[in-house]
């Protein structure tokens, strides 16, 4: 969906504003808890236009309320008012807004055979899909995308306080460093400045990447015509003047941004980044960190080293593994990609394939996102499916997987996707349905199966009592170390919050040698501004605090006198109010014997 490109002042509309926000409010003290019903705002709607001519739209709602709400009388509090109003408030019940942005179309070091080769878009993404969308009319600059996207979700209610930035495009790591510096410092230059009110939807136009025309096409399918073609476009733009000569920043000029966004309005609290196994390493890993990266989207696709083999992956099982303990044991939540129905795999071993990424040690990771492999034209597998040799799973084969990957997903992990959002326009055979996850899960629901991960036990919007919280622990060993999943829960077995905490002997990294390490700590509930004690909700109840407790009680019983955490830019202040100090790359806390 565009973002809208002019700016709502709700004084020039406030003669027809005015009606249509006492009926809104109206309704609201009539109406049960929750968002309002749709029937009953579209009734409202259409007896008062906007100026005789079309329609208010809920964040132009929002932003008359914010501004007439004192003088007319009406007295529902503001964020009372967004959030009833409030459009898919699922986005931000998870604590904090994500907000994704793409880098731009470049070469792809994969050769992957079921990988989309769509020109117009970076590697393994393609030109329809919501967010591959908003980048393409952002010009795929980094600063407008983050800023317009902020902009929008907060026109409909979402606070944009605390922010996850989400950055796609395939492997970053082959990005040149230059690119990735310029990049990550262009996003928190917006969070920056949309925090503070600095009207940035003009900034950087100038600077808009030459995108691919409309309608183009690489010449054959895979990866080598998808990379020829864009290093083409690419050498064009050189040759014309127009290829980006400002796609670069120093890492003082990223500390900079960082700095600044530390104490600032709004604040990156997470920081996602997405990369192959066979381009992790320390090096990399250490730069990843310099950026503020604090998760890892990681392509496994397959446990199974013939499947990977078969499908061009580029890499092995043990490959895989590496990673994951490197990944691990620096501190980084990891978020798997596994992908059913590659070239070579079949239901069966699909699902001996989800068994072992729990089983094995040396996977089981913090979330997980399930891509059913999907037949794009301009893919390599065409030619495989064209010749007998792949076909799609059928619905009931599909649905037979997925159920067994959301039953065998344990309780430390978060199933983050189960479907990938492709335009059904855009396949070519085989499942067009983007909620076959509600399917799955009604599946099992009608057998007696319990869901026991993350997602399906968080808070959401959920009143929450501190009070009646209770403490779990979770140890399970993974990457060589400990890992304890430390969770507060409500009497029904709902989680407000979690830690991850590490617990190894060893570590690649000189800095955290002798440490615990927190890898994520995470409060659910609908996100809140920073410092807002508002409402029912889990956020800023001390729910936190009595997490880092625990961690550290359990640290030292391991017998390590420090813990270190891996923290966001945004979050560095909060740590250091709860007596962290900054390192190289982490912050540290010295542990303290207990009082005997």
């Amino acid at each position: 969906m565009r973002e809208r490109s002019y700016k709502f002042d709700p004084l020039e509309h406030r003669q027809s504003l005015l009606p249509i926000l006492r009926e809104v409010v109206l309704l609201l003290e009539q109406a049960p808890p929750g968002p309002l019903p749709q029937s009953q705002l579209h009734g409202a709607l259409r007896r008062y236009p906007r100026a005789g001519k079309g329609f208010f739209s809920r964040s132009e709602l929002i932003a008359g309320y914010a501004a007439l709400a004192g003088d007319a009388g009406l007295s529902l509090p503001l964020d009372a008012f967004a959030a009833r109003l409030r459009m898919r408030p699922v986005r931000t019940h998870s604590g904090v807004t994500p907000i994704t942005v793409l880098s731009k179309p470049y070469p792809c070091p994969g050769r992957c055979v079921f990988c989309p080769n769509d020109v117009r878009m970076p590697k393994s993404y393609l030109s329809d899909e919501p967010g591959c969308q908003r980048a393409e009319q952002n010009g795929f600059d980094p600063y407008l995308q983050t800023y317009n996207r902020m902009l929008a979700l907060a026109s409909i209610g979402h606070s944009v306080d605390k922010v996850e930035l989400i950055v796609l495009g395939g492997t970053w790591s082959f990005y040149p460093e230059t690119y990735q510096r310029w990049f990550i410092k262009r996003c928190f230059d917006a969070i920056n400045d949309f925090g503070r009110g600095v009207d940035g939807r003009v900034e950087g136009e100038a600077q808009r990447f030459q995108l691919v025309p409309l309608g183009a096409t690489a010449e054959g399918r895979g990866a080598a015509s998808y990379n020829r073609y864009v290093e083409r476009h690419l050498r064009l733009l050189s040759g014309e003047g127009l290829l980006r000569n400002f796609e670069d920043a120093s890492w003082e000029q990223l500390g900079f941004a960082q700095r600044d966004n530390e104490l600032a309005p709004s604040r990156c609290v997470g920081l996602v980044l997405e990369t192959r196994p066979d381009y992790v390493n320390l090096a990399e890993l250490t730069r990843l960190r310099r950026l503020g990266c604090t998760k890892v989207q990681l392509g496994i696709q397959s446990l199974s080293d013939d499947v990977l083999r078969q499908n061009k992956r580029g890499h092995d099982l043990a490959t895989t593994r590496s990673a994951m303990a490197l990944l691990r044991g620096m501190g980084f939540k990891v978020l798997a990609h596994f992908m059913p129905n590659l070239l070579g795999a079949s239901p069966a071993a699909d699902i001996a394939g989800i068994e072992r990424m729990f089983e094995d040690e040396d996977f089981r990771p913090d979330e997980l996102k399930v891509y059913p492999c999907s037949l794009i034209a301009t893919a390599e597998l065409m030619n495989f499916y064209e010749v007998g040799q792949w076909r799609p799973y059928t619905e009931q084969e599909l649905l037979d997987v997925l159920c067994e990957v959301i039953s065998k997903t344990p309780k430390y992990c978060r199933l983050s996707r189960v479907i990938r959002d492709i335009s059904s326009g855009d396949i070519v055979v085989g499942n067009r349905k983007s909620n076959f996850r509600e399917d799955a899960e009604r599946a099992l629901d009608a057998r007696g199966i319990q869901r026991r991960d993350i997602r399906s036990r968080e808070v959401a919007g959920m009143a929450v009592d501190p009070t009646t919280l209770g403490l779990s622990v979770t140890r399970y060993k993974a990457g060589h170390g400990t890992e304890c999943f430390i969770e507060l829960v409500t009497p029904a077995d709902r989680i407000a919050g979690f830690c991850r905490l590490r617990l190894s002997q060893s570590s690649a990294l000189v800095e955290l040698q002798g440490s615990g390490i927190i890898r994520e700590l995470h409060v659910y509930g609908p996100a809140q501004g920073l410092g807002q004690r508002k409402g029912e909700g889990a956020q800023h109840r001390g729910i936190g605090e009595r997490l880092m407790a625990e961690a550290g009680r359990l640290t030292r019983e391991a017998g390590f006198s420090r813990l270190a955490v891996i923290s966001a830019v945004g979050t560095r202040a909060y740590y250091r109010r709860h007596g962290f100090e900054d390192g190289e790359l982490y912050q540290h806390l010295r542990l303290t014997k207990p009082a005997t």
